[in-house]
């Protein structure tokens, strides 16, 4: 099968852990090259931001990121790439003209929108994989929110239109339930971890402690991350320090916005000494970060999914997360970590050292969550069920086909 994904602002080969380099980039990434093992063709289409990449490179056997020109060849927030989008859907015309795929799998609404208009000229099935969506982000962050106004419209839009969604967690079903999606479009395919890098085997990493014991904060260096409230949680857990990890490299940490924010807190809450920011970490020394923390925690104030926390049960670290989104499906409380509410400081810290006092319950722990990912979230399972996905989106008739016989595509749920 020739499978065509379109990630207009996250690439596979992109860096991690800049203000939209996260999950996004790793999913892409492990599915194309995942899908590209089992013997299928994988072209991943992304928009061009640096004037030296070559048009097509190599990610691995079988996959290839095509390099599409659409705005200015630099970086930009992807919230600002909407104007940008008729550009990319010509640069998928010309480029699936020469060869044009039996499937068409589009990662995010603005790669959708362009993976729409281009497929249609060839009759070529769509699916839709949100990441995240404009209803949710709009109602946690409010005035924040700095994604373009018909996100939301253009979202519900989307879904009636193409022939699959794919949803992460069963969170997002919801939200698309209350879009009035037709949910007999919508599957549920959750995001992966790659077993095999992931692992309680190997060292952990040569960082000395500056507390009996380490919590890891993994991600990305944004508001909604909930980092904030892990700090202060960290004012009542004094025998613990925090590691964060992610945002920009060593050499810019003084002067990005957040993790200066991040340091005011600390320094507020009089744990300036516990934190240390170590800024974007290599994807290959992750698990060996993971490996030297006793507790992952994971409270972002609301979250698609969230790679993290397969990432640490993987290297059998126990997760606190937050019981928002995509963390409802993947952690297990009382079994592979705990759940707490969100922007809650103090439930966090009581979850935090109740945890910590107990070393048989986080080994318990930590042995079910290795359990728990190697029998639904490898990446083989993940991207089975996605090839599962588009074989029946090739065996549903096509949109001229539905057009000649007088029937409607995907719509609104009925009332």
């Amino acid at each position: 099968m020739k499978i065509a994904m379109v990630s207009e602002h996250a690439s596979p080969l992109a860096c991690l852990g800049g203000a939209d380099g996260g999950g996004q980039n790793v999913h892409v990434d492990a599915l194309a090259r995942t899908l590209a093992a089992a013997g299928h063709e994988v072209v991943v289409h992304t928009r061009r931001d640096d004037p030296d990449l070559a048009r097509d490179v190599r990610l691995a056997p079988g996959v290839e990121v095509h390099h599409v020109d659409a705005g200015p060849a630099k970086p930009l927030p992807k919230d600002s790439l909407l104007r940008w989008m008729p550009m990319f859907a010509q640069g998928l015309i010309a480029r699936w003209a020469l060869d044009s795929p039996d499937v068409v799998h589009a990662h995010f609404w603005m790669s959708a929108l362009a993976a729409m208009d281009a497929a249609e000229p060839f009759d070529v099935p769509v699916a839709v994989t949100f990441h995240a969506l404009g209803a949710t982000k709009r109602r946690e962050q409010g005035a924040a929110d700095t994604s373009p106004g018909e996100r939301v419209e253009r979202e519900r839009r989307i879904a009636q239109s193409v022939q699959q969604v794919i949803a992460t967690s069963a969170a997002e079903v919801e939200e698309l339930a209350a879009m009035r999606v037709r949910l007999s479009r919508v599957r549920v395919v959750p995001c992966g971890v790659d077993v095999e890098r992931f692992t309680p085997d190997g060292p952990p990493a040569h960082l000395p402690r500056r507390a009996p014991h380490r919590l890891l904060s993994l991600g990305r260096l944004v508001p909604r991350k909930g980092v904030d409230d892990v700090i202060r949680a960290l004012a009542s857990v004094p025998d613990a320090e925090l590691v964060v990890a992610g945002g920009p490299g060593a050499d810019a940490l003084d002067d990005d916005p957040e993790l200066l924010r991040l340091r005011a807190v600390a320094d507020s809450v009089g744990v300036a000494g516990r934190v240390r920011f170590l800024g974007a970490v290599a994807r290959p020394d992750v698990p060996a970060l993971i490996r030297s923390a006793d507790l992952v925690v994971c409270v972002p104030w609301y979250e698609p999914f969230g790679i993290v926390p397969l990432e640490a049960m993987a290297c059998g670290v126990p997760v606190v997360g937050s019981a928002v989104g995509g963390l409802l499906d993947t952690v297990e409380p009382g079994v592979t970590g705990c759940l707490v509410p969100a922007r809650q400081p103090a439930a966090l810290a009581a979850a935090v050292r109740a945890l910590l006092a107990d070393g048989d319950a986080r080994r318990r722990m930590a042995a079910a969550g290795l359990t728990r990912v190697r029998k639904r979230f490898t990446w083989q399972q993940v991207a089975a069920e996605h090839e599962r996905c588009y074989r029946a989106m090739l065996a549903a008739p096509t949109g001229r086909q539905l057009a000649a016989s007088g029937h409607s595509g995907p719509g609104e749920v009925t009332p």
